[in-house]
């Protein structure tokens, strides 16, 4: 079955004399006009002066066209590994020596009471470290998988949140904002940039087999953007829904009903040329339409070799969720081997008591055992494999969480409670400086005290590697020129390369 055309309302107009005509008649003129802004240094898709906000310029009947970013870019495509539940840093990336020291002694003047009640002992970090590969770094001993690629990590271990609350938080990552409303990271990058892939949407977020996180579609969702750049979630588990026709509808009659439709929006578009809405809409039903192709083919993994199965441990009969989250890593990787611009892999559901995600209060050493089991082989396959395919070179690499935890227990528990003052996320692949550790907590982990950085930073930092200034790129929603970084945000060069 041949793909369906990828025809804006433009080049429909072209297959009709008048049209052709009438584009012909300003080509010439548009050339002059570009070369004149390209002499002063304002052609592109978006217009503006070099210190002012950027809007690019999007065709709605082709809103996915890719779009040049606002300098080279050293990344050409994304990969968010969002841990939800918030992972302690203290048993994974920050070695705190001074806990084994003073494990279960009281934190001299700190808090009676944190986010979920009375604080107990200071409590020594749950896992063993011991230094890796070149660097020598300490890393935990609960992730070997992922510790055995510590060389080729960009460690950040002094970023903050505003919000120590976990929904709010995942929104504050994912958006730059704790309230609710706001355009996702994805959402900005597509928005931005478009798409390189006609087949599929340029944003897919893939949630964790257990569930959604806390901040569900926020963590995705288009916000004040145009709804088209909103991530579409599927998994390996669970493909988009409704894309085969029904059984009773045979392929050439779908075809042939797709073909027909195909013409009745190009002829009720070229009757509503200055209809945006109308051609949104006709672009998101064709890209649905081409969805029905290629989604069965990218989402198949049986063409995958059984050593790659067993690499990521998708064939790990013994724990049916981590095999589930190894085939959501693959997935990843063929949607972005498809050109998929922004992939979101979650791992962790929503808020259960630390039984579905990483938010350890009561049973942290036992629940994390089982979640390290999940996460730590399939996400480091997914790196060693997009290195081995030559892919890291222009791929980033994002794993991130919402928040830390705290030094000290909480009372009559063995977890800890929450902690937005301090904590680690890291990058690695495209444009990122190898076997780096930037920042710093103090001797316990209570908070930042070196080079700290809000998550402003941070996606500042992913937006500059996709070729981003964060300052610049903008849309207006109810008089305000809005940000994904608001009014804030430094890129953090040390680890870049």
């Amino acid at each position: 079955m041949e793909s369906l055309p990828r025809l804006s309302a433009a080049g429909a107009s072209l297959l009709d004399r008048r049209g052709f005509l009438g584009h012909a008649a300003t080509a010439a003129g548009g050339m002059a006009l570009l070369d004149l802004l390209a002499g002063d240094g304002l052609a592109g898709d978006g217009v503006a002066a070099e210190s002012g906000p950027i809007t690019p310029l999007i065709d709605p009947s082709d809103p996915y066209a890719p779009r040049l970013p606002h300098f080279p870019a050293k990344a050409k495509r994304l990969i968010v590994i969002f841990c939800a539940g918030a992972v302690s840093q203290l048993e994974t990336w920050d070695w705190k020596p001074e806990l084994v020291k003073y494990d279960d002694k009281p934190l001299p003047g700190g808090p009676a009471v944190t986010f979920q009640g009375p604080a107990g002992n200071l409590a020594r970090p749950q896992y063993d470290f011991k230094p890796r590969g070149q660097t020598g770094k300490m890393v935990s001993e609960m992730i070997p998988h992922l510790a055995g690629l510590t060389d080729d990590i960009a460690f950040v271990h002094s970023l903050t949140s505003r919000t120590n609350t976990h929904g709010p938080a995942e929104n504050f990552l994912s958006t730059g904002f704790a309230a609710d409303g706001f355009p996702s990271l994805g959402a900005w990058t597509t928005y931005a940039l478009g798409s390189e892939c006609a087949d599929l949407p340029a944003f897919i977020a893939i949630p964790d087999p257990r569930g959604i996180p806390q901040a569900s579609g926020n963590n995705w969702g288009p916000g004040f953007l145009p709804a088209e750049f909103q991530g579409t979630t599927l998994s390996a588990s669970a493909p988009v829904r409704h894309l085969a026709p029904p059984a009773s509808v045979s392929a050439g009659a779908d075809t042939a009903t797709r073909a027909a439709l195909s013409r009745w929006h190009q002829r009720r578009l070229a009757e509503s040329p200055a209809d945006g809405a109308l051609a949104a809409r006709i672009a998101s039903y064709e890209l649905a339409a081409r969805m029905q192709l290629a989604v069965p083919g990218v989402a198949d993994l049986s063409t995958e070799t059984a050593a790659t199965l067993r690499a990521y441990g998708a064939d790990d009969q013994s724990n049916p969720l981590k095999a589930a989250f190894a085939r959501n890593c693959i997935l990843a990787r063929r949607l972005l081997e498809k050109g998929v611009r922004f992939v979101q892999l979650f791992n962790g559901a929503y808020a259960s008591g630390g039984e579905l995600n990483w938010d350890g209060h009561s049973k942290l050493r036992e629940q994390y055992d089982r979640h390290a089991s999940i996460l730590d082989q399939p996400a480091a396959a997914l790196i060693r494999d997009l290195r081995a395919r030559g892919m890291l070179d222009d791929t980033l690499v994002v794993w991130c969480t919402e928040f830390g935890r705290m030094p000290f227990f909480q009372k009559g528990a063995k977890g800890r409670d929450h902690n937005p003052d301090g904590f680690t996320c890291w990058l690695t692949g495209a444009g990122v400086k190898p076997g780096v550790s930037h920042g710093a907590t103090d001797d316990l982990g209570v908070k930042a005290v070196s080079d700290i950085h809000p998550l402003y930073d941070f996606n500042a930092t992913i937006l500059h590697l996709l070729g981003l200034d964060h300052h610049r790129l903008s849309f207006r929603h109810n008089g305000v020129d809005r940000r994904l970084t608001d009014v804030h945000g430094k890129v953090i060069r040390e680890v870049l390369a």
